[in-house]
């Protein structure tokens, strides 16, 4: 049956306005948008375009099936666009729902442009199970198409409200997160589920709020008052990566750093800590540093900035936190930064002053090796252009984790004030020489004796010991570092990307 011009926009009207107005009242109580809302600020305006308005159109209150798809730019870039309404049965999904974002990722991957995700879901509807969730085209082909989407084109996921049992992986599979304090959380099973199952009580903002997950299981990366600042934390990281996989990171106008005394910053006595953000403030074009998972595992800061308006990935460790010290969590955090930067051809410069991986029984049983494991591989693996600065120490594994000589870096470059070896002074001769300094009975003889060890090592580190035996490839002052990093990236582009003839590696343990 035809219809016509006046019923069509009728229907156009009533999807366009989502659920019943009560629901849009009790969002707004919150501090929540409409989804249409979010994606009007999100994306360049009139850019928008619709697919699969009309789905559900002739059910009873499931205007759109409760999900926005479609392509629009932002900053004048295509994307694509996936945004939940939660003014329709809280977000859920029926099956229209989940061919809708099925259909919207396949034509991400398909056209090779960025797919930004607006979450604010209930996960499945119970009562439509059969119809999205066991077969080929259910909820399970969302999954498999964000996987074969990862690392081809940017996933960027703005989290609303709940992302709830299976529904918790969009978010997951995502390259980053960003969530609302407050509204957003992430669970596999709710409060009242785990109650049943585990005795535990808990609350839905203390198992899976946004604080939680950017803070202590790392699975958010960015921790947002309002929903603004979400959408904002989307376009400016979307800035700074290129459409897809076979394109280079845009560049921008060429600034000058931060007004940051390098030489000052870091402390001659390893025991004395200092802000690695700084340092890199006072490396990068001003303002152009953005953090990622800047309150999880924060003795490794890892982010994207601009050097000379070209996009570098960021990895450096920092002493303000466990002394710099890797950890299971700092571990894993790099792993998936270094595979973000390589997969989308952004550099990556590591600013090392690590004391190496930590030792005992509790990240022993956490897996530190398995985890330091990851984390080497992808140092590896990288093939963008890479170069380490050792700040002011590496030692141990440490050096390998940050991209030492032996991992191919395009340039191994040290401060005149660098230090690299298995271990410090303190320790190494307290290793070697612990009984024969306990034997000593006069404490003046003691101490000259423990001095005299830490000169002779000290001596046999130097660093220009190691650069004549081309172990680094050159000594810089810290003032003059900025410009030759400028020049070293610039020699490195179009190096041979090559790494290995296999189809892919084997995880490590």
């Amino acid at each position: 049956m035809a219809i016509d011009g006046e019923a069509l926009a009728q229907v156009r009207k009533r999807v366009a306005a989502g659920g019943a107005e009560r629901y849009h009242a009790a969002n707004a109580a919150k501090g929540k948008l409409f989804a249409r809302e979010r994606i009007a600020l999100l994306v360049d305006e009139g850019s928008f375009v619709e697919d699969g308005m009309y789905a559900n159109a002739l059910a009873d209150g499931l205007p759109a099936d409760g999900v926005i798809t479609g392509n629009a730019r932002i900053d004048g870039r295509e994307v694509c666009v996936m945004a939940n309404d939660s003014t329709v049965k809280a977000g859920s999904w029926g099956a229209r729902t989940v061919e809708k974002i099925i259909r919207i990722i396949e034509r991400a991957y398909a056209t090779g442009v960025p797919m930004v995700y607006l979450v604010d879901s209930a996960g499945a509807r119970i009562t439509d199970q059969v119809d999205l969730f066991p077969g080929r085209r259910g909820a399970g082909k969302i999954f498999h198409n964000q996987v074969k989407a990862s690392g081809s084109i940017p996933q960027v996921c703005a989290l609303f409200g709940p992302s709830a049992a299976g529904g918790a992986y969009i978010p997951a599979f995502c390259d980053v997160v960003a969530m609302v304090e407050g509204n957003a959380s992430m669970y596999l099973g709710s409060d009242r589920m785990v109650e049943m199952v585990t005795g535990e009580k808990t609350t839905l903002e203390a198992m899976g709020g946004a604080r939680v997950h950017c803070a202590e299981s790392g699975v958010g990366h960015f921790l947002c008052k309002t929903e603004q600042d979400a959408l904002d934390v989307v376009r400016r990281y979307l800035s700074y990566l290129p459409a897809n996989w076979e394109q280079q990171p845009p560049a921008a106008e060429a600034g000058e750093p931060a007004n940051v005394d390098l030489a000052a910053l870091v402390p001659a006595s390893e025991r004395q800590a200092f802000d690695m953000r700084r340092y890199i403030k006072g490396l990068v074009d001003e303002g152009s540093f953005l953090e990622i998972q800047a309150l999880w595992a924060k003795e490794l800061t890892v982010g994207f900035a601009r050097l000379n308006g070209e996009v570098i990935g960021i990895v450096g460790n920092n002493s303000m936190f466990k002394g710099g010290v890797l950890f299971v969590d700092s571990a894993d955090k790099a792993t998936r930064f270094v595979q973000l930067c390589d997969a989308f051809n952004v550099p990556l410069l590591f600013l090392t002053d690590v004391p190496g991986f930590m030792v005992g029984t509790a990240v022993e049983k956490q897996g530190i090796i398995r985890h330091g494991a990851k984390m080497i591989s992808a140092i590896s693996e990288a093939t963008v252009p890479k170069i380490c600065v050792v700040v002011r120490k590496a030692y141990g594994a440490g050096l390998y984790a940050m991209a030492g000589p032996g991992f191919e870096p395009d340039a191994t470059i040290a401060l005149p004030t660098a230090k690299i070896a298995v271990m410090g002074a303190e320790a190494a001769v307290n290793a070697v020489f612990a009984n024969k300094i306990a034997a000593i009975a006069d404490e003046d003889e003691r101490a000259a004796f423990v001095a005299e060890r830490r000169a002779e090592y000290e001596r046999d580190i130097d660093i220009m010991r190691l650069a004549s035996e081309l172990v680094i490839d050159a000594i810089v002052e810290p003032a003059e570092l900025r410009a030759e990093l400028i020049r070293r990236y610039h020699a490195a582009r179009g190096k041979d990307r090559t790494f290995s003839r296999r189809r892919h590696a084997v995880t490590p343990v």
